[in-house]
């Protein structure tokens, strides 16, 4: 028996960081790029090391490099949470599993350390193999949440709810973190948009690495715990851009979504200090006419372009500081496009 699983980067059109904090965003998927998890029937329980998580080096170069690109740790420790956390799950429920054991490998395509949710793309590719193995059926919204659960509390990495809502759901989605909403339903309230409401977005990201986003969020998280107000009211104003996005598409105007994410990316700004290659980025889109905000935690961005003229611009003047520029694909079975 073998089965494979897969999930896909993410890209936050509008709200980040609000979804941590009671908030609303926008989110979609970016199908060029994705993790995958391959799960095969097996006498023993194992899991097998990718490149990042081997022991054996060539050479100590081999080695620095390695660390550089990978971090002090691989990705194995995310496929173990994940199991720790369904078998927990199944448990509290009651829900009698099969006693099989099985061999768990992976890969990932998505781009380290640049805010595209890598981690819980692997998390997810692995707990939709788990659920197919074992027979287990859970709904989208209680899907989402464990997956969150398995990052932020068993790991211990500091995250929003954005990224798996999108894995799960794919496409592009509104999602309202109301407390209210969470407080009433235990998870947020979840709207599939119509892709042809969309203005056309690129995504660029940076080659080396940045900050993840566990640094990324840390202090944040303490200053709104301790009521400060300048956070407070910065999440609700993010909240409030994602709100006027998505009023904007429903009434056929996307073309007045640009000018929100240069507001969102400026609140951002007034909240965290910014590495200057992020700033590069984000001055150069604006040089020529495009507007963008952060597409996560740092080291990629998301915008909107005129046309295709615009676009081709854009594409020159990120080659010349090392920026890699791409048509996302958000639905499924359509080809996008590499620059």
């Amino acid at each position: 028996m073998a089965i494979q699983a897969e999930a896909f980067a993410r890209a936050g059109l509008m709200g980040n960081p609000s979804d941590g904090y009671n908030g609303k965003t926008i989110s979609f998927v970016i199908r060029e790029f994705s993790a995958n998890v391959h799960l095969v029937a097996s006498d023993q329980l194992e899991f097998l090391p990718n490149v990042q998580d081997r022991p054996q080096y060539h050479s100590i170069r081999e080695f620095q490099d390695s660390i550089r690109h990978n971090g002090y740790y691989g990705a194995e420790r995310l496929l173990k949470a994940t199991l720790i956390r369904f078998m927990a799950y199944c448990e509290k429920r009651s829900i009698e599993l099969h006693d099989r054991n099985f061999t768990l490998n992976y890969g990932s395509t998505i781009p380290r350390r640049v805010g595209m949710a890598g981690s819980s793309a692997l998390i997810t590719a692995t707990m939709r193999c788990l659920l197919e193995f074992f027979e287990v059926d859970m709904p989208n919204p209680e899907l989402a949440d464990l997956i969150w659960r398995t990052e932020n509390e068993e790991l211990g990495i500091a995250s929003g709810l954005q990224d798996r809502v999108i894995q799960v759901y794919e496409g592009c989605v509104f999602m309202d973190f109301s407390k209210n909403i969470m407080n009433e339903h235990g998870h947020g309230q979840y709207e599939e948009l119509d892709l042809d409401l969309l203005p056309n977005l690129f995504i660029a990201y940076r080659l080396g690495l940045t900050e993840g986003s566990e640094v990324f969020h840390s202090n944040i998280r303490e200053r709104w715990e301790k009521g400060d107000q300048q956070i407070i009211d910065a999440m609700e104003q993010f909240a409030g851009l994602a709100q006027e996005a998505y009023d904007l598409m429903q009434a056929g105007a996307a073309d007045e979504v640009g000018p929100l994410m240069d507001q969102n990316f400026e609140l951002r700004k007034s909240l965290y200090t910014l590495s200057p290659g992020d700033l590069a980025m984000v001055e150069m889109a604006r040089s020529v006419g495009a507007h963008c905000k952060f597409s996560g935690s740092g080291g990629a961005i998301v915008g909107t372009y005129e046309d295709e003229d615009m676009f081709e611009i854009l594409d020159n003047e990120f080659l010349d500081i090392d920026v890699v520029l791409v048509k996302p694909t958000i639905e499924e079975d359509l080809e996008g496009e590499y620059y």
